[in-house]
C-alpha cells in the first residue's frame, strides 16, 4: 500500500537577543550620528527599489525598522537559546529585505485585482476576481483563454435539488461574487511569514512515497483500490474540526487520485478538507484541492496558489472556512465530492455537493493522469512532529472508529468511474490504517451507505504514548 506521506521538515528559529552593553553601544551610535552621515548612508540604498514596501503597513514597517537598524549599528549575538549558544549571529537586513521583496512579489502574483471585497467573519478577505484574470491563466498554456463549458457528467450521477452553496463562514452574511467572476481567499504577509521557507509556501514539503508502513512523520488510515483504471471517484466526507498540536502539523480528510510508479513522477489530484495552522493561521477546517506530477517536487500546490486549477464557481472559495461542523453525539455534516476525467478533453473536474461545478484541472498539467488513475485513495491524514511521545493531533472526530455514527468520522457512498463515464460502487476496497493504536479505521457495505468506513483517533493515548 502507498501513503502519500508527505515530509515536514521543520526549521529551527534562531532569535538574536541584544544585551545592555549592546543596547549601550546603540545609543550611543545614535547620539553621535549626524544628519550628514545619515544622508551618506541613505545614498546608498537609494539604488534599491522600495516600492514593494508600500503594498503592505505589515512589510512597510518591517523595512523601515531593518534600514534605521541597520544604518545605526550591526548588531552581534553571544546570548544563549535553551542553552545552546549563539555564536556570530549577524544581523543581515540585505537578506531581510530581499526577503521581503520576494514576499511582496509573490503575493503580486497570487492576489489578483478585484472588482468587489468581502470580509468574512473569521477575519478572511474574499475577493471577487475576474474568472479570466485567476492566478491559472498565468500558466503559458492557458494564457488569453478563458475557462471551459461544463462537461458530460458521470452517467448514473444522481443529480438531485444541488445542495446549498452556502457551506462556508464567508457566505454568512449572504454577499456572493458577481457571475463572470470568482471568489479568492486573499493570501497575507503573515500566511506566507509562516510557512517552512518564501519558496515552498503553498506546497506540501516532498517526501518519499513508500510501500511500508513507515511515513517519515505522516500517518494515515485509509480506505483504497487499486488494480484497474480508473477516471474520477466520489464520496461523502464527513466534516469536523479535529485540534492540531502545532503549527507545523496538520489533519485532513480527502480523496486522492493517483498514477504514475510511486516515484519522482507521481501524478495526484486531491481535495477534502485540512485543519492547518500553518498554511491558514487558525484552527478552522477548510475546503481544499492540491495537485502535483512530479511527486510533489516542483509543480503543484493548494487551491488557488499557483497556475494550475482553473476555477468556474462564483459562490465557492477554496481555502476558505467550512460551516457547519460535526458535533460528538450532536448533528453530523458531510459534504459530497466528485472528481472525473471529461471524457472530451481529457481534463479533471471537481464537484460539490450534487451539481455543484467548482473548476477543473487541465490535462496538460500531468503525464500519467492524462490518460487515467492507477489507484483512489479516500481517508484521514495527520503530521506527527514530536520525537519523542507522540502527537495529540487528532484525525477525523479526534474517536476511534469503533464508536461510530456520531461519534467516530466517516466515509461514505464511494464510487469510482469507469473508463465509459459511468460512476459504479467499489468491488474491492481494502482499509488499513499505519499506527492503528493511535488512528483506527474500520470498513463495511450497506444498501443506504453503499461502500463506508469509520476512521480516525486521538493521537497520543494509553496505548499510543
Amino acid at each position: 500500500m502507498c501513503f502519500l506521506c508527505h515530509n515536514q521538515n521543520l526549521e529551527t528559529h534562531n532569535f538574536v537577543f541584544v544585551d545592555g552593553r549592546r543596547r549601550r553601544r546603540q545609543d550611543q551610535c545614535e547620539q553621535i550620528q549626524t544628519d550628514s552621515s545619515i544622508e551618506t548612508k541613505n545614498r546608498k540604498f537609494s539604488n534599491m527599489d522600495f516600492s514593494f514596501c508600500l503594498t503592505s503597513p505589515i512589510i512597510y514597517n518591517l523595512v523601515h525598522f531593518l534600514v534605521v537598524f541597520s544604518l545605526l549599528c550591526p548588531v552581534f549575538s553571544s546570548s544563549k537559546i535553551d542553552n545552546n549558544p549563539v555564536v556570530n549571529n549577524t544581523f543581515k537586513p540585505n537578506e531581510e529585505l530581499h526577503k521581503l521583496n520576494i514576499i511582496s512579489n509573490r503575493l503580486q502574483q497570487i492576489n489578483k485585482p478585484s472588482i468587489k471585497t468581502i470580509q468574512s467573519p473569521d477575519g478572511d478577505i474574499i475577493e471577487c476576481v475576474i474568472s479570466h484574470i485567476q492566478p491559472a491563466f498565468d500558466h503559458p498554456l492557458l494564457k488569453g483563454k478563458r475557462p471551459l463549458n461544463p462537461p458530460e457528467r458521470p452517467k448514473s450521477h444522481n443529480k438531485m435539488d444541488e445542495m446549498s452553496e452556502n457551506f462556508q463562514l464567508w457566505r454568512s452574511s449572504g454577499e456572493s461574487c458577481p457571475e463572470g467572476t470568482i471568489p479568492i481567499r486573499r493570501t497575507s504577509e503573515q500566511d506566507m511569514l509562516r510557512a517552512n521557507s518564501i519558496n515552498t509556501f503553498g506546497k506540501k514539503l516532498r517526501k518519499r512515497v513508500r510501500r511500508d508502513t513507515n511515513s517519515n512523520g505522516h500517518e494515515h488510515a485509509v480506505g483504497y483500490v487499486t488494480g484497474n483504471q480508473y477516471y474520477g471517484a466520489k464520496a461523502s466526507i464527513n466534516v469536523w474540526a479535529p485540534r492540531v498540536a502545532n503549527q507545523y502539523e496538520f489533519s485532513l480528510s480527502q480523496m486522492w487520485v493517483i498514477s504514475g510508479s510511486f516515484g519522482d513522477d507521481l501524478n495526484t489530484i486531491e481535495a477534502g478538507w485540512q485543519v492547518s495552522p500553518e498554511l491558514y493561521g487558525d484552527s478552522y477546517p477548510r475546503f481544499f484541492t492540491y495537485w502535483t506530477s512530479d511527486a510533489y517536487q516542483a509543480t503543484g500546490c493548494y487551491n488557488l496558489l499557483c497556475s494550475g486549477f482553473v476555477q468556474t464557481n462564483n459562490k465557492i472559495a477554496i481555502g476558505a472556512a467550512i460551516s457547519p461542523t460535526s458535533a460528538y453525539t450532536g448533528g453530523q455534516f458531510d459534504i459530497s465530492l466528485l472528481i472525473w476525467k471529461d471524457p472530451k478533453h481529457g481534463n479533471w473536474w471537481l464537484e460539490f455537493g450534487s451539481g455543484i461545478l467548482v473548476g477543473y484541472w487541465p490535462s496538460f498539467l500531468f503525464t500519467h493522469l492524462r490518460d487515467h488513475a492507477s489507484m483512489v485513495q479516500f481517508g484521514g491524514e495527520i503530521v506527527n512532529s514530536n520525537q519523542g511521545s507522540h502527537t495529540s493531533t487528532q484525525m477525523g472526530s479526534g474517536h476511534f472508529a469503533r464508536e461510530g455514527f456520531g461519534k467516530a468520522s466517516y466515509f461514505r457512498n464511494l464510487q469510482v468511474v469507469d473508463w465509459d463515464n459511468n460512476l459504479i460502487p467499489l468491488s474491492n476496497l481494502r482499509v488499513l490504517a499505519d499506527h492503528p493504536n493511535c488512528y483506527d479505521i474500520q470498513g463495511g457495505i450497506n444498501n443506504v451507505w453503499g461502500n463506508y468506513f469509520y476512521y480516525g483517533g486521538p493521537g497520543r493515548n494509553v496505548k499510543c504514548p
